[in-house]
Parts: structure tokens; C-alpha cells; sequence
């Protein structure tokens, strides 16, 4: 049985299966950030980093998806590399924080490769990711500011996560489609 001939790779699509691999990343950095904190025994922290480990393997599936949709070639990566020696809780909240930045610069770099192939439909299906990297960026923001304020007093960060619920929005109904389904 002969394969399809899938659709050339552009510039969107080359960035675009690089940030599966982004995303699978950021997935296992989060899960060694929540295996941190459980260790720690702070629950409230590891139950959000563990949120946001599926969250990201989310995402990256959604853009796995959607590259199958477009009948494009994809390749599922392997993860480069994630630290898991840290020395304070709000060294492991300024790496997440770096890391969305980080994310939300490449979702932009995304947009704009789309739009400069006329790819609309890769520019519309990248306005979902820029609200998203938004949010994340914002939400790690206030958390990195909480855990400065708390001046060491880890029980009043975990208080205010069990008590303000960041992050934990629900399933969005306007995410694009994931490959296998939400986790």
C-alpha cells in the first residue's frame, strides 16, 4: 500500500513542529518542578505544576493535530534537557515564568511566519496559543510575586494556591482539538 504524498514543509510548518518539541519540553520541566515540590511536601504547588506539565503536553498535541489535519509530515521529538536541582521555591517560579516568556515569543515568531505566507489558516489557528501564552505569563507573573511576598512563609503560597485556584480554569472550550484527546 502506497503512503500519501504529504504537503511541503514551509517556514510555519518547520517552526511549527519545533514547538512540539517546545511544548513537550516545557511538559517534562514542569513535571521535575512539581516533583520538587512534592518532595518538599508542598501539595498546592505540585498539584499546579503538575497541571501545568499536562496542560503543555496538551498543547503540543493540539499542534500535533493540527498538522495532521494539514496533511503534514509529523515528527514526535524527544525532550532536550530539564533541570531538577534547584536551591528555592522562587528560583523554580522565575524558570517557569522564563519559560512562558520564552513560549509566548515563539507562538508570535509563529503568527507572524503564518501571516507571511498568507497561511491564514495557521495564523487563525495560532490566536488561540497567543491568548493562551497571555495567561500563562501573567498567571506565573502573580505567582512569582506572591512567593517574593511571602518572604520564605511557603504555607501562605500554598495557602493562597489552594485558596485562588490559578490556573485551574477547567477544559477550555475553545481549545483547538488534541491528538488522542485532553489529558
Amino acid at each position: 500500500m502506497a503512503l500519501t504524498k504529504k504537503q511541503p514543509r514551509s517556514k510555519f510548518y518547520e517552526l511549527l513542529q519545533g514547538q512540539v518539541h517546545n511544548e513537550f519540553n516545557a511538559s517534562q520541566q514542569y513535571i521535575a518542578l512539581a516533583v520538587w515540590f512534592d518532595n518538599e511536601d508542598l501539595p498546592q504547588l505540585a498539584k499546579h505544576f503538575y497541571k501545568q506539565a499536562k496542560e503543555e503536553r496538551n498543547h503540543a498535541m493540539a499542534l500535533v493535530q493540527y498538522m495532521m489535519d494539514t496533511d503534514h509530515h509529523v515528527e514526535i521529538p524527544g525532550t532536550g534537557e530539564v533541570r531538577n536541582d534547584f536551591s528555592d521555591v522562587a528560583e523554580l517560579v522565575q524558570l517557569a515564568l522564563d519559560q512562558e516568556k520564552e513560549v509566548a515569543a515563539d507562538i508570535k515568531t509563529l503568527a507572524k511566519a503564518a501571516r507571511a505566507e498568507d497561511d491564514y489558516q495557521g495564523e487563525q489557528f495560532m490566536q488561540w496559543f497567543l491568548k493562551e501564552q497571555v495567561e500563562e505569563v501573567a498567571q506565573m507573573d502573580s505567582l512569582l510575586k506572591i512567593v517574593r511576598r511571602s518572604n520564605g512563609n511557603l504555607f501562605d503560597v500554598e495557602a493562597f494556591l489552594h485558596r485562588e485556584s490559578v490556573g485551574d480554569g477547567g477544559e477550555d472550550p475553545t481549545m483547538p482539538p488534541v491528538a488522542g484527546g485532553t489529558i
